[in-house]
């Protein structure tokens, strides 16, 4: 099977027909063997039912269902283990995403040996306030601390090689930065397309403002776990030594300053700067053990996995 498209989807009823015979026609123009599978993320409306209906009448049409709203991340990981294709394609239910994009996309992973292309929505036609103001901030910093020059991280079509849908784990909201988790995971051949992109025709966004904090907390964890998710010593240590050393600098001046210059006045457990000195020092120490229990973690998972390949042998 050349490609599967994967489309995660909540209360989206009324555009499903119509975009499974754009995609059906667009793909079967173009002679491709192709699969459509549909999430339902725990629908409240009908889309279930039209997805059997769809179902019933072509074997190439299959549908996972949610038992409640869990997330896109978990729904597109759901896509991903069922995916056959050689190249799985990601979109959207809600007619925003072009499926005559799909060929292009297709042909710069077999031909091109992308691993990965992302949509870029460079005409978009949603609200400038919910959407567009916050998708221009979260690309910009996932591009400054990715390194990935990608103008549309969060672009619901994409295209993968089944090798990268298959390595990366979508959890949390992590579904904007799959990407990243494919450089962090060891495909850096990833590129972009200009995609063109419809206003919605069916229903309401669901975007929320609280998608707006867990999206910027998404990406620190993803930075995080990229730089230091391998060596968590290099950064609670540092940070644990920078405060030792900033409290003992503050706890040496108020030694010297009380035997040498015997200044009379308050206690030295009187002036501000020993309890920052007090603070300082805690912290350092309770950071550096932070990053050593890291370690012993990862050192006990290295240990376990050469120790299951040996048992596999």
């Amino acid at each position: 099977m050349q490609i599967s498209v994967v489309i995660p989807l909540l209360n989206e009823e009324e555009s499903l027909k119509e975009l499974h015979h754009w995609i059906s026609e667009t793909l079967e123009t173009n002679g491709f063997s192709y699969e459509i599978l549909f999430i339902d993320d725990g629908s409240t409306d009908a889309s279930w039912e039209v997805i059997e209906t769809l179902s019933r009448k072509r074997d190439n049409i299959k549908g996972i269902r949610f038992n409640r709203n869990y997330g896109k991340s978990q729904a597109l990981h759901a896509g991903f283990e069922a995916a056959e294709g050689d190249v799985i394609i990601t979109m959207d239910a809600d007619l925003q995403d072009n499926p005559e994009e799909i060929p292009d996309l297709y042909r710069m992973i077999t031909e091109d040996k992308y691993d990965l292309v992302s949509g870029w929505k460079k005409k978009r036609y949603d609200s400038v306030i919910a959407k567009n103001l916050p998708s221009k901030l979260f690309n910009a910093a996932a591009r400054k601390t990715s390194g990935l020059k990608l103008h549309d991280f969060n672009c619901g079509l994409k295209a993968y090689k089944k090798e990268v849908i298959k390595t990366v784990d979508v959890y949390g909201e992590m579904h904007r930065y799959i990407p990243v988790l494919a450089k962090n995971a060891g495909f850096s051949n990833i590129s972009e397309k200009v995609v063109q992109h419809q206003a919605r025709k069916y229903g309401e966004t669901k975007f929320g403002m609280e998608r707006f904090l867990n999206g910027f907390l998404d990406l620190l964890t993803i930075w995080f776990l990229g730089s230091f998710g391998k060596r968590p010593m290099h950064l609670f240590g540092a940070l644990g030594v920078l405060m030792f050393v900033i409290g003992f600098g503050f706890a040496g001046y108020l030694g010297i300053d009380k035997v040498f210059f015997h200044r009379a006045g308050r206690l030295i457990t009187e002036r501000p700067q020993f309890y920052i000195s007090l603070v300082a020092m805690l912290m350092g120490i309770q950071l550096f053990i932070a990053g050593f229990l890291g370690e012993l973690v990862l050192r006990s998972k290295r240990d376990k996995k050469r120790y299951n390949i040996k048992e596999t042998l």
